[in-house]
């Protein structure tokens, strides 16, 4: 006979305020179908959230290494934005940005 394992993700129980119009506003989410409950509300709003803050982590490299991916960046991809290049790169902004100046100033780059 074969034996099944229910596995279980442990999750912490986190408590929280809301005034008396965001619980109606809530509530009437949940009756109408939106949400099951209150709680699946809840962990709606919180994955939500981290997703729209999230955070951009930065490779320490050194510029030369920077200056090569960010080349090979415009290559692969023809035109982009110093954002995209940021965080796709993982590379700080007013990094990005100087290379991108150096690379039009050597004419490696079009002006745009």
């Amino acid at each position: 006979m074969m034996e099944t394992k229910t596995i279980r993700s442990e999750g912490q129980v986190v408590g929280s305020k809301v005034s008396a119009v965001e619980l109606e506003q809530i509530k009437q989410l949940v009756v109408s179908g939106v949400y099951l409950n209150t709680s699946d509300f809840v962990r709606d709003a919180i994955r939500d959230k981290l997703a729209a803050i999230k955070t951009i982590k930065y490779r320490d490299i050194d510029y030369d290494t920077a200056k090569k991916e960010v080349m090979g960046y415009f290559q692969e991809r023809g035109e982009a934005y110093p954002s995209d290049i940021e965080e796709d790169l993982e590379l700080d902004y007013k990094l990005v940005c100087q290379i991108v100046e150096e690379l039009k100033r050597e004419g490696r780059l079009e002006l745009l």
